[in-house]
């Protein structure tokens, strides 16, 4: 039987706790999620909102999706062993607001405020309705007041002292009933966009973000004006900028500036071009750079795919280290970022969690994350059949060394500055420095022809220098490539003459991961064998709190009913006699089939928007296991996105509201028969299982009878499979049109790239590549070959040229074939 109560120190390695005490000890963990610290609610969506330290313990709140009167939502204290209290104090809500109130000394965190011996104390929602999203210092009376900022637009100034809350601007849903959760985010009256973020103070003003749009479109589409950046004198409102802005913020971080009127304030925010970073000077007032973005997951005009991206200190009082979270990257923010002292950003690893908010505990990191929503809101798509979420949201904590930031994916990024827009003067600043791979894609959709300028600021100070200039033919395009020498820690461009133009930026990282995985993944089934130990999973609810299984081992290709089994806080996978739940799990979650095509040279899938596009092929034994349905192909398994499990290789996939499958990166490539994922407790789970390499990992949990088996991590373990591989193409053999190009084939975010051309025609035939650097549909020429009859071309691409996706024409009808290698 497979041993989870650990007793040694000699686990250390699974327990990412300080200490080896007792408390800690006889409670498992892996990859630094404790099972027993999940938290639940009954809502469609249990978000961790914020996470501090403080008299002691680590405070923590979760919120569900609308609820600005109350819910079942709770206030934790977890103590420096991992014991976890649930304060009797909780009115639950959607609170992700937190700030401590030097002067008074004590947390304000959600609709509770926390002295310094751990007493708290509760303001009603009866008297400060709303979902409360931000904390700010008082601009007049910072020692006895602070501000509570809503995401309906609510303001009120509360007396710390007496609790007492004074209503400034009436909360959206006081006069107005919610709807369903998938519904419209709420019109307000008071200023553009939705969905409220960021709250902050300094320089005479009070600062609010928000980051949606109200409005069907906004469902839909996510490159619609949505969002908006505003301040408050206090007495009349302004818009600084009309985009999606979340985190608002300073150097004082959740304490407020030491000198708030001479400190800036920084928000961040994004586009569908690239991520927005502002700062907030009080000579200059607001300047805005653009950086790339890794992901594109949390996009949406609506703003729900977001969660509370921060910026927040991680360092110590001696040294400061500040930890910003945008798009599905760590980066590295400098303390001192001013408009006049801009260097210092650096983009670090890219991560898989949703993370609502993260704090320095007893010398690690702690993320609090969304992990599991009940509720899938609207991301619903065929390829996952008619899959449901858990039967019941939870999230947990994730603890990890300080040095996580930079140890889990490649940091390949990518944004623009323009995107088919005309425009007439430079370009705001993007950032520069931090990647070794740099190459910008350019083209002039204009009838004339267009010089463009590229200026650089080499150190951050607001200094322009010309770095090189590109002629434009009208029409034409052009990729270009920076060299190591070309540095700087910002870059522009200047038009020259008012034109359409779109340009963007593509950056790079030698990816040093192996090809083979970790050992942390050993004990999981080859594709290659015909037996496993599968299972399909579900997050039960009603309170149950356990995750079913219906397990099932393959022979001989064949799967063989097991038993129903169930999975418990403590990590015991428990047999149970419960054939109604084990039947509901075994039709409700099947796997579908016939929702990818898997071709000879690669799969095609057709999208809920009836777009059609290529994937690398893996191993060829993943094509008869896809096509029986014995492979889970996609699932969500952190909120508001899926994880596509496809011919072998993981995907993040955005939702489709966030566009889908023209937005996909993969993470991981291997060889493993993996029978099903899910989330549960902040967990990881596959199942396909190797009885016989089982006992060998302490990472998969066997049952009493040997009969059912699960791995479990996190989902940030997948970076460890080994890099991305793959191999195939768009055509294979295939006759093909003149000029009429192929089905876009991704070959954005893997490592070393080639390409074989050849054809079957009695003469020369030029093969046009094309790229699409994000999947925006903007496809530029790359390079053409003319392949002589009877030969085959291989051509490498070089590590400066990256794009998400590539496809070709033929200048001649003919029989082709494109085939592609990613090692």
């Amino acid at each position: 039987m497979k041993k989870l109560f650990l007793s040694a120190c000699v686990a250390a390695h699974l327990l990412f706790a300080d200490s080896c005490g007792a408390q800690s000890l006889r409670r498992p963990s892996f990859s630094g999620i404790y099972p027993h610290l999940a938290m639940y609610n009954r809502e469609g969506e249990c978000g961790t909102g914020a996470v501090v330290p403080w008299a002691n313990q680590l405070w923590v709140i979760t919120y569900g999706p609308h609820l600005p009167f109350g819910s079942s939502d709770k206030l934790y204290a977890i103590s420096p062993d991992l014991q976890q209290t649930i304060r009797s104090e909780s009115i639950g809500g959607t609170p992700a607001n937190r700030m401590i109130h030097p002067e008074s000394n004590q947390l304000f965190i959600g609709p509770y405020a926390i002295d310094a011996k751990g007493q708290v104390r509760t303001i009603p929602y009866t008297a400060m309705p709303g979902r409360h999203t931000g904390n700010a210092r008082h601009l007049t009376d910072p020692a006895h007041k602070i501000y509570y900022g809503t995401m309906e637009e609510g303001f009120y100034e509360v007396d710390v002292k007496t609790l007492k809350p004074k209503l400034l601007y009436e909360d959206g849903n006081v006069n107005r009933q919610k709807d369903s959760d998938e519904s419209n985010n709420l019109q307000n009256a008071l200023l553009p966009g939705a969905h409220g973020k960021g709250l902050y103070s300094g320089q005479g003003v009070l600062v609010y973000s928000n980051n949606g749009e109200p409005g069907k479109r906004a469902l839909e589409q996510f490159d619609v004006p949505a969002g908006s950046l505003s301040e408050w004198d206090g007495h009349d409102w302004k818009v600084v900028r009309r985009n999606q802005f979340v985190e608002v913020t300073g150097p004082g971080g959740i304490y407020g500036n030491k000198n708030p009127q001479a400190d800036p304030i920084w928000a961040t925010g994004w586009d569908h071009k690239s991520v927005l970073l502002g700062v907030r000077n009080p000579q200059t007032g607001w300047q805005f750079f653009r950086l790339p973005k890794a992901s594109h997951s949390y996009d949406g005009a609506h703003g729900w795919n977001t969660e509370w991206p921060r910026i927040r200190d991680v360092g110590t009082p001696q040294q400061s280290d500040y930890l910003m979270t945008m798009h599905g990257l760590f980066w590295r923010f400098p303390a001192t970022f001013t408009t006049a002292n801009s260097a210092g950003i650096r983009p670090r690893s890219a991560y898989l969690k949703v993370i609502g908010d993260y704090t320095r505990w007893n010398n690690q990191l702690v993320f609090g994350c969304d992990d599991s929503a009940q509720k899938e809101f609207l991301n619903k798509r065929k390829v996952k059949g008619s899959i449901e979420g858990p039967g019941q949201s939870n999230s947990n904590l994730w603890f990890t060394s300080l040095q996580l930031p930079d140890e889990l994916g490649p940091n390949t990024a990518e944004g623009a500055v323009w995107l088919q827009e005309t425009v007439e003067s430079a370009s705001e600043p993007f950032l520069f420095a931090g990647w070794k791979h740099r190459s910008a894609w350019v083209q002039n959709h204009d009838s004339q022809e267009v010089t463009l300028t590229f200026e650089v600021d080499q150190k951050g100070t607001n200094t322009w220098t010309p770095l090189q200039k590109v002629v434009l033919a009208p029409g034409g395009s052009k990729h270009l490539t920076f060299t190591e020498k070309q540095i700087g820690e910002w870059i522009r461009i200047q038009p020259g003459t008012k034109a359409k133009l779109t340009a963007h930026f593509s950056y790079a990282t030698p990816d040093a991961r192996p090809e083979k995985p970790q050992a942390l993944f050993t004990g999981l089934s080859s594709v290659q064998s015909d037996q496993a130990v599968g299972g399909l999973l579900y997050g039960l609810g009603n309170d149950l709190k356990t995750l079913g299984m219906a397990a099932v081992r393959f022979e001989n290709k064949q799967p063989v009913t097991t038993g129903y089994y169930e999975f418990n806080d403590q990590m015991q996978l428990v047999r149970k006699e419960n054939p109604k739940m084990q039947s509901f799990i075994t039709s409700k979650f099947a796997i579908p089939k016939n929702v990818v095509t898997v071709e000879e040279s690669s799969v095609l899938i057709v999208d809920d928007q009836n777009r059609r596009w290529r994937l690398p092929l893996g191993a060829d034994a993943f094509t008869d296991l896809t096509n029986q349905g014995a492979l889970r192909l996609c699932r969500e398994v952190a909120t508001e996105r899926d994880l596509l499990n496809c011919h072998g290789t993981f995907y993040e996939l955005p939702a489709e509201n966030a566009d889908g499958f023209a937005k996909i990166r993969p993470v991981s490539s291997h060889n493993y028969r993996i029978h099903d994922f899910a989330s549960y407790r902040g967990l990881l789970l596959l199942t396909g299982i190797d009885r016989a390499g089982a006992s060998k990992n302490e990472h998969i949990i066997v049952s009493e009878d040997q009969q059912a088996a699960v791995w479990a991590g996190t989902i940030d373990d997948l970076w460890k499979l080994g890099k991305p591989k793959g191999h195939g193409g768009p055509w294979k053999n295939t006759p093909v049109v003149a000029q009429q190009p192929s089905d876009p084939y991704l070959i954005g975010f893997y490592d070393q790239r080639s390409v074989q051309l050849s054809h079957q025609s009695s003469k020369s035939v030029t093969f046009t590549l094309e790229a699409d650097p994000v999947g925006t549909g903007v496809w530029m020429p790359y390079q053409t070959f003319t392949v002589p009859a009877g030969k085959t071309i291989t051509h490498s691409f070089p590590n400066t040229f990256q794009a998400r996706w590539i496809r070709l024409k033929t200048d001649q009808n003919c029989t082709a074939t494109a085939l592609f290698d990613y090692k």
